[in-house]
């Protein structure tokens, strides 16, 4: 063996030496991040099935002495927690549906069909990415207020509620989606031009395009757009308190503050509630991370 070759070999052994040692510290950051999420949910589970004394106890226990699955039932049975989870359901359900819908055929429409100002709507579009929702929730609190006829109002959209405190509310600011949009865009733009071509040559419109041939290839795109639109919708804790104004309908979010009082926290319940509340989520990444993972590692067809 030469001494070049000696010096290859060295080079190649240290180059896997340190590819080791990187996936290593890589391996054990992930571990170390997945052991602190997955601590704190174990944390708020066995604390949902502890004594109320043992949740003020000045020493910490992470297993509950006494295992009260009462907790539960006391949660559901104290208030109206059937409806604030039929209100948080109905609201994400309905919202993540539309938002699909009206997602696909904005991010289609950018992708595949050339309209002057395309590329300029566009990006104004997506400033709906760069400003968070506190900035308009006022201009979108007047609006829904001041729609004509509804809720009491006249025909010049004076002397009632509007659309405010109902379902409406909650749902129709939700279904400006930008993010979707620009997942699906992109998701869409990887396609071959040849599909297009193809089916226009055998007499299909646009919308034919669309329905026959993105539609089927849009699952990892549209999974991962839902757990994403889920997750937010389902979450949201202050649009719901500024359009809401009834206790009947109030979402999971907002039912979770009954439990922290002016002169404590009521921390099993609390933790109770707060757990039923993250199950929906749970599930639903459970069926749809398959599709998750490949509408995020991918962008076209393989």
């Amino acid at each position: 063996m030469t001494e070049k070759q000696k010096m290859d070999k060295a080079a190649r052994q240290r180059r896997k030496m340190e590819a080791a040692v990187v996936h290593g510290v890589i391996w054990i950051m992930v571990a170390a991040l997945a052991a602190f999420v997955l601590g704190t949910l174990f944390i708020a589970f066995f604390t949902s099935l502890k004594q109320p004394e043992e949740t003020i106890s000045a020493a910490f226990e992470f297993f509950p002495k006494h295992w009260r699955w009462q907790n539960y039932i006391d949660v559901l049975k104290g208030d109206i927690w059937a409806r604030y989870f039929f209100n948080s359901a109905f609201v994400t359900v309905v919202v993540v549906g539309l938002s699909i819908v009206i997602s696909s055929l904005a991010g289609y429409a950018f992708a595949r069909l050339e309209f002057k100002g395309s590329h300029v709507l566009f990006i104004l579009f997506l400033c709906g990415m760069m400003l968070p929702s506190q900035v308009y929730i006022i201009p979108q609190y007047i609006l829904l207020k001041q729609i004509p006829l509804m809720g009491g109002n006249n025909i010049w959209g004076k002397g009632g509620l509007g659309l405010l405190n109902t379902y409406w509310a909650l749902i129709i600011p939700y279904l400006s989606a930008p993010l979707g949009v620009f997942l699906i865009k992109q998701y869409y733009m990887g396609f071959p031009k040849a599909l297009d071509e193809a089916a226009t040559l055998d007499g299909c419109g646009s919308f034919d395009v669309y329905r026959y041939i993105f539609l089927p290839l849009s699952k990892p795109v549209f999974a991962t757009f839902a757990i994403l639109k889920f997750t937010g919708t389902w979450n949201d804790y202050f649009y719901p308190l500024i359009m809401t104004n009834s206790k009947s309908m109030y979402n999971v979010q907002i039912a979770l503050q009954k439990y922290q009082g002016e002169f404590g926290v009521q921390w099993n319940y609390l933790m109770a509630a707060a757990t039923m509340s993250i199950a929906p989520i749970l599930i639903v990444f459970i069926f749809c991370q398959k599709y998750f993972t490949q509408g995020i590692v991918t962008s076209g067809l393989k």
